[in-house]
């Protein structure tokens, strides 16, 4: 029985990485949707997001049932509930890169300036990095990795910052409307990432306990699966 309460636990932590790596697959592909105007690609994220709702709260369901039938205690029960809390996060991340899908469909067949274009993609390319370290923190539980995540997270929010300044040189008011979309889906590239941060918080909490931690202040627990 304590055997398959294992198993039960190793299932849906794999499960919550897999929907991570399946977002960052989304959030690129919604990107890539928005610099080409490609339509089709932007469907294709807005079709997916049914399935990902539904893993996300299957995992929420799993966790209570598990909490309620197996009764964990310690490590155990810290997991399982911050494998929950993750999956909320995830659920987010999953609706707005759906949000930056929904931009290409309002904005295609227009072209603004380049420098908005080029604007999304390197924040893009800085929000993938993001998630990348947040699914490996999580999969290998790595503290050091983890608690690295709000550094990665700063040249984002300054790249947001620069939207608006780009925003306010435009006049032409065709062009002031295309670039507001393109300043929301920079505003959503930039909250997936705050929510992989907050994902990568509860990874140093769940394996240290403590929820204001530094690599040098708490040595990583054993796995505890």
């Amino acid at each position: 029985m304590r055997e398959q309460f294992r198993q039960e636990m190793k299932a849906v932590h794999g499960e919550v990485v897999d929907i991570l790596r399946v977002i960052t697959d989304q959030t690129r592909t919604a990107v890539h949707s928005l610099v080409t105007g490609d339509i089709e690609e932007a469907e294709a994220v807005i079709a997916l997001d049914q399935e990902l709702d539904a893993r996300c709260v299957g995992v929420e369901e799993r966790v209570l049932e598990t909490i309620a039938t197996q009764f964990p205690v310690a490590r155990d029960l810290r997991l399982l509930q911050s494998l929950a809390y993750m999956a909320i996060h995830l659920e987010r991340m999953a609706d707005l890169a759906v949000n930056i899908a929904k931009a290409t469909k309002r904005t295609a067949g227009r072209r603004g300036p380049q420098t908005l274009f080029d604007l999304i993609q390197a924040q893009g390319n800085l929000v993938y990095r993001v998630l990348d370290a947040t699914r490996e923190a999580l999969a290998n539980r790595d503290l050091e990795l983890a608690l690295k995540l709000p550094e990665l997270d700063e040249p984002i929010d300054h790249l947001y910052k620069q939207f608006f300044r780009e925003l306010a040189r435009l006049h032409d008011e065709e062009e002031i409307e295309w670039a507001s979309s393109m300043v929301l889906a920079s505003r959503y590239l930039e909250r997936i990432a705050d929510n992989a941060v907050d994902i990568g918080e509860r990874v140093a909490y769940l394996i240290t306990g403590d929820r204001d931690v530094h690599p040098a202040e708490h040595p990583a627990e054993p796995a505890g699966e």
